[in-house]
């Protein structure tokens, strides 16, 4: 059912929005949170030579938070692949609790963080004390190497191409593109899903979970919630066509 749904809405953009043009066609994918094994099934249905772009989110919530960073590492590494990933919320989240021990991570910590820290093979309860964050904090940067807090901390918030543009959570949509806070594209804006942009950029997103991939007034929504639902989505997109694959 899921399949055919992806098919049918394939075909379908609002007539009152320009086309969607890229400069060259994009595989976008979806929010990862810790599932490595998705991801993986997803690389074997996607075309490995195409620019392939992550909205970021690629921990917390799933277990396999350390294995999917790394993955995600050796793609944008690999010479025979265009790949790049962009920041998310959760994933600036878990570079401040490295970067910013003394800083209040109860948050995070709620929302997913226990589980990335396990992944890392670094146990912390729900209510910490000072002393063991900054045991954890000390434990987490040694697993993660500083090739991994370097890659974190450089990625970046937004790719664009040609009238489409892909970033993590959202945008204001009385702002240029040109001229979005970074903390708005990596935790959204509340009227990013209400009003509809004026400057005819169509926006590829995830942070926000819908039970099927949407496209409307030129947003196109790819957050399946995949550590929930084991549906990781990517959208592909020509110039005028969008299509869906998904595991």
């Amino acid at each position: 059912m899921f399949a055919s749904f992806l098919k049918k809405l394939s075909q379908r953009q609002d007539v009152d929005f320009p086309t969607i043009s890229p400069d060259e066609p994009l595989q976008v994918i979806g929010d990862i949170h810790g599932r490595l094994d998705l991801l993986d099934a997803l690389l074997g249905k996607i075309d490995p030579k195409m620019k392939t772009i992550f909205v970021g989110d690629y921990t917390d919530r799933g277990d396999q938070s350390e294995a999917v960073l790394r993955r995600l590492m050796q793609l944008t590494t690999d010479p025979n692949r265009d790949v790049t990933c962009l920041v998310g919320n959760h994933d600036e989240m878990l570079l401040n609790f490295m970067m910013e021990p003394d800083r209040g991570h109860g948050t995070w910590l709620r929302h997913g963080g226990l589980q990335t820290l396990a992944s890392f093979g670094v146990p912390l309860t729900p209510n910490p004390k000072p002393e063991h964050i900054a045991e954890a904090v000390f434990k987490l940067r040694e697993r993660a190497g500083p090739d991994m807090i370097d890659w974190l901390s450089n990625l970046p918030v937004l790719v664009q191409s040609g009238n489409v543009c892909i970033l993590h959570a959202g945008a204001d949509p009385t702002l240029s593109i040109e001229s979005q806070p970074s903390g708005t594209l990596i935790w959204g804006h509340p009227n990013f899903d209400r009003t509809p942009r004026k400057d005819g950029i169509w926006v590829v997103h995830g942070h926000t979970i819908v039970d099927q991939p949407l496209i409307r007034q030129g947003r196109i929504s790819i957050d399946t919630g995949a550590y929930a639902t084991g549906h990781l989505t990517a959208a592909v997109i020509t110039d005028g066509q969008v299509h869906f694959i998904s595991t």
